[in-house]
């Protein structure tokens, strides 16, 4: 159950500045400088924010053993790609809009920063 709660505060925290980073790169950023550029900037802060907030719940929730950081990294993981799909299908795009997205170069990078997201516990854990 503690992990279960570590994921949840992990990708809730991680979830709601990347959302708000993301609606200001995709109104924006995205039209000044390309979306690849937008999302070549927007990664790091969050991978940044991710390290800061995987630190915190490992501590706050006594994440000990690397089992433990994995499962809480790969549940977090599923939380966010859950809610992306399902933001894309309230904004009206549709889940095979958002895979497709993937594809696209901004896409790939974007999934590569949520798979760093998803190591982040088991990172922060060692240090």
């Amino acid at each position: 159950m503690r992990t279960i709660k570590a994921a949840l505060a992990y990708w809730g925290a991680v979830f709601a500045l990347a959302f708000v980073i993301g609606a200001l790169r995709v109104t924006w950023l995205a039209p000044r400088i390309g979306e690849t550029a937008a999302v070549l900037i927007e990664v790091p802060v969050i991978l940044a924010a991710s390290w800061l907030a995987a630190g915190w719940a490992v501590r706050r929730f006594a994440i000990a053993s690397a089992g433990q950081a994995a499962a809480m990294g790969a549940l977090a993981f599923l939380l966010l790609m859950a809610s992306e799909a399902l933001l894309a299908v309230v904004i009206g795009d549709g889940v095979g809009a958002w895979l497709a997205g993937m594809a696209s170069t901004a896409g790939a990078i974007g999934l590569a920063g949520q798979l760093g997201f998803a190591v982040m516990p088991m990172m922060v854990r060692r240090t």
